[in-house]
């Protein structure tokens, strides 16, 4: 395997050529102190204020070239090789504002100002291919920017009415995407990038294979996705990994096929790359996958990487178990299945080898006579943490149960199912009487804790009550507070 000793990538219309970038540098960090980009804020430093907005042109799967906005805070720049990074600074030019910000402008859409490039970026990415954007549409765009002081309605109608200023077919992106197409090609080669310091040493591997022998040969390196977790290890709780494996280039990690009755999920899918296939056969997660931190936060984060991180609280987990989901594990040549539900052993801890990485995720898609639903609670409905996330996977046969699976996460040290629960549930008739009866039990399964998002008691009574909406929802009525079992 060929070696590279740099970072190269095209950031506005230049293009950029660096060496011994350390691994845990920062987009934010280098545009702004080594560029003097400042254009782009500083704001939470944790992907979720949206004020570091940018946008990352890589080309996909199917060959295409497209953006998306990131969050510069936690993205690392040597993960940009190959990719085109568009600043804030990179939309206009000195002599007219670009019609996003003439829209915000004439719109009285910014009051400090200090939200408003991130805004704009946000809004830009998705005007250049949905140049007509209803309400809902520029509400999900901008689930991951806040405002403090403008109030959003200003900035609703400023992104509706970008198209009285401009064509978002002529904008340079579009018109020169073909052209910026070729010039990413023109940088793909065959060669591992190792870049970085010694103390901060940047790979980035050419494949799944080569991953695999990078994995065997640094067993304890930090491997990186999206960095929307790893990110705010760095930038929050001050981390120093030493060697970090980007997986910009391991295309073979990414997509999603359907094998038999199951879905088989690329592990460095993006939530975003997953969307289209997420609603058309698992369509009662779609409102869960919207619900997954900010428009940023989906582009970036990665199915496998919310699932290796082993957090408690992590969105895609209970329902991939409540799914029978299984991961394959890869360690050199050699790949092993291992049961979602068994990968979680222990907080922090996970049944993965020195060496070790998930390559896949394979989802059995609900059968014909089976219902399955997962329900979200958290303080915020949009890019908020999970105080309780519950899952559930029902057959009935004759009235009966015969068949249960539930999963919750937020409410143990790894997400788990609830097997006290679900025992009271078999070979019992699906009424509100059995369900009353299997939240009884639920203590028997969690003693869930007590933090900041919510407490030990209220977590134990969202979830039994989620159990009770699961069954209300099947009988084609709405669980009203009322009827709730607790609470």
């Amino acid at each position: 395997m060929a070696l590279r000793d740099h970072t190269r990538f095209f950031l506005n219309d230049a293009y950029v050529e660096l060496a011994d970038v350390p691994a845990r540098r920062t987009v934010l960090e280098w545009i702004r102190q080594d560029l003097a980009l400042c254009g782009t804020k500083e704001g939470c430093a944790e992907g979720d204020c949206g004020a570091c907005t940018v946008l990352v042109g890589r080309i996909d799967p199917a060959g295409d070239l497209v953006y998306r906005s990131v969050n510069a805070c936690i993205t690392f720049v040597a993960s940009l090789d190959g990719a085109h990074l568009v600043t804030v600074e990179g939309i206009s030019s000195d002599a007219e504002l670009h019609p996003v910000q003439q829209s915000m402008v004439d719109n009285h859409a910014s009051q400090c100002g200090f939200c408003t490039p991130g805004i704009v970026m946000s809004l830009y990415a998705d005007w250049l291919d949905n140049p007509m954007p209803s309400v809902a549409d520029v509400e999900r765009n901008l689930q991951g920017n806040l405002c403090r002081c403008t109030g959003y309605q200003p900035i609703l109608r400023a992104a509706q009415s970008i198209a009285d200023y401009g064509d978002a077919a002529d904008e340079r992106l579009n018109t020169g995407r073909a052209a910026m197409r070729d010039k990413l090609l023109a940088l793909r080669d065959r060669d591992r990038v190792v870049t970085g310091t010694g103390a901060s040493l940047a790979i980035l591997p050419r494949g799944a294979d080569d991953l695999a022998e990078v994995l065997l040969e640094m067993p304890e390196a930090t491997i990186v996705s999206g960095a929307t977790d790893i990110g705010v290890w760095v930038t929050k709780f001050l981390r120093e990994p030493s060697v970090m494996v980007f997986l910009s280039h391991v295309d073979d990690l990414d997509g999603i096929i359907v094998e038999g009755d199951s879905l088989v999920i690329g592990a460095r899918t993006s939530y975003s790359s997953a969307e289209a296939a997420i609603t058309r056969h698992l369509p009662q997660l779609s409102e869960l996958w919207s619900r997954i931190g900010g428009r940023q936060v989906r582009n970036a984060g990665t199915i496998g990487g919310n699932i290796a991180n082993g957090s408690p609280i992590g969105d895609t987990p209970p329902p991939l178990i409540a799914l029978g989901a299984t991961l394959t594990l890869r360690r050199g040549g050699e790949r092993r299945q291992v049961p979602l539900e068994d990968f979680f052993i222990d907080y922090g801890r996970q049944d993965r080898l020195p060496g070790e990485f998930i390559e896949s995720v394979t989802v059995p898609l609900p059968q014909a006579g089976e219902h399955f639903a997962a329900y979200k609670v958290s303080k915020r409905l949009d890019e908020d943490i999970s105080s309780v996330l519950g899952a559930f996977r029902l057959r009935l046969e004759d009235g009966l149960v015969s068949d249960i699976a539930i999963a919750y996460g937020g409410m143990a040290g790894t997400p788990k199912r609830a097997r006290q629960m679900e025992a009271v549930l078999i070979a019992k008739p699906w009424t509100r009487a059995t369900v009353d009866s299997a939240a009884q039990a639920l203590p028997f399964d969690f003693s869930p804790l007590s933090d900041w998002r919510a407490s030990s008691e209220y977590r134990m009574i969202a979830a039994q009550n989620l159990l009770v909406r699961f069954w209300a929802e099947m009988q084609g009525m709405p669980a009203r507070i009322g009827e709730l079992a607790y609470g």
